[in-house]
């Protein structure tokens, strides 16, 4: 996509990194933040668009941190579903972006919940199940041009889920310990690989490549985050057992119980996507969910993001379920930067999205109102300074790849 150039005036603006400002302007140049602050003190270069937003909120583009949008598609079935390559309990080497369809349905939601960038993750079929992508909502005529970061992290997942899916065929694993070895075997295996490939790099010699090794090795190596999907709290302690031994940057995935061992995390710095909060409790996994649980874990000092994890819940109730979090506690600057700054942070992606700051990617939203009130709406959505989604006659439109709004 083409990156454009535009001034915002006059509106509320919300950066989430500083103060909002009353009467603010946000300029983009080149499809990048080049200033932010009061009008009054803002001059727009000349040449540039110039929208007034009186009466408006503006923010950045939400970052959506776990989400399955283009790889299991929406309404269709089992042909659009590539969430999970559940033919080996180790698919470190596959990759979410060779399965992103962006004419996903999804997509187009995204835009109308004011979601401007999206983690694209593996499912938790598998105890290791693959690496993440971030990627723009929209405006790539293919996916490797919505690309923010083509590897952020490895999804791997503790619990019910790889357990279920292993012990229905009989094979290793079919227990939470089962689950553990998987994951403890991989990274000695991919450190064992890492050292033969220094010690040949050193003698000159040459080294066959193992895909599934090199990414672990990535990881161990603190170029990739390690992404653990994991509800009850016993699950979290393996999972920190596990980042200890090996030493790789975690992060906690769904965190339904997370409030049950919050100081733990608190004291060790390590982050909670929470979420998704619309569900029924499915599974025993679930029995303790609560909306509440996110304002507990924030309370003690964790850093939180908030996930859809859609399609489980639509993509664009992102902020609907951080308003409702406000609602049991949350302090609504903690629920905004949960949708923005927070999971860019955790994602090693804030040098481009998450905030409203010069050098930042000019990914910005117009909202109606305050994005906490359920009844305002994202009017208008600009990614890279273009705008691919405003709301007009009572309906929200998207434009087309490669065309702009006339």
């Amino acid at each position: 996509m083409t990156a454009s150039s535009i001034a915002i005036v006059n509106a509320y603006v919300v950066p989430v990194v500083g103060d909002p400002i009353e009467k603010g302007t946000v300029v983009v140049e080149d499809g990048r933040i080049s200033a932010v602050g009061p009008s009054s003190e803002i001059a727009v270069p000349e040449g540039i668009e110039t929208l007034d937003a009186t009466g408006k909120w503006v923010l950045p583009g939400f970052v959506e941190a776990h989400g399955h949008v283009g790889i299991h598609e929406e309404a269709n079935g089992p042909a659009g579903d590539d969430t999970n390559e559940m033919t080996t309990p180790n698919t470190a080497a596959v990759r979410a972006i060779d399965a992103v369809n962006i004419d996903d349905e999804g997509f187009r939601d995204a835009l109308a919940g004011g979601v401007t960038a999206i983690v694209v993750k593996p499912g938790s079929g598998n105890p290791i199940g693959g690496q993440t992508v971030a990627i723009k909502s929209w405006g790539g005529r293919t996916i490797d041009e919505q690309v923010i970061k083509e590897a952020v992290s490895v999804k791997s997942a503790l619990g019910e889920n790889p357990k279920r899916v292993y012990g229905g065929k009989n094979q290793t694993p079919s227990t939470r310990l089962g689950v553990a070895l998987i994951i403890r075997e991989a990274f000695v295996d991919a450190q064992n690989y890492a050292a033969a490939r220094a010690e040949a790099e050193r003698d000159g010699k040459p080294f066959a490549r193992d895909l599934t090794k090199e990414t672990l090795a990535r990881v161990l190596a603190g170029e990739l985050v390690w992404d653990q999907h994991t509800h009850r709290h016993d699950d979290i302690a393996t999972a920190i057992r596990l980042a200890d031994e090996f030493g790789y940057k975690l992060v906690v995935n769904h965190g339904t119980e997370a409030h049950k061992i919050a100081d733990v995390l608190a004291e060790r710095d390590i982050p909670v996507i929470f979420g998704p909060m619309f569900t029924s409790r499915s599974k025993v996994e679930l029995r303790d969910r609560a909306i509440g649980n996110l304002a507990l874990i924030a309370a003690a000092g964790v850093r939180v993001a908030i996930t859809t994890d859609h399609p489980v819940v639509p993509i664009n109730f992102l902020v609907h379920q951080a308003s409702l979090a406000v609602k049991e506690g949350l302090p609504r600057e903690t629920a905004l930067a949960a949708l923005t700054a927070n999971p860019a942070s955790f994602l090693g992606l804030d040098d481009r999205v998450g905030a409203l700051e010069p050098g930042r990617d000019g990914d910005v939203v117009i909202w109606s109102g305050d994005p906490l009130d359920v009844t305002s709406r994202a009017e208008r959505v600009f990614i890279d300074g273009t705008e691919v989604y405003r709301w007009q006659d009572g309906a929200g439109h998207v434009v087309e790849r490669g065309e702009r709004f006339a």
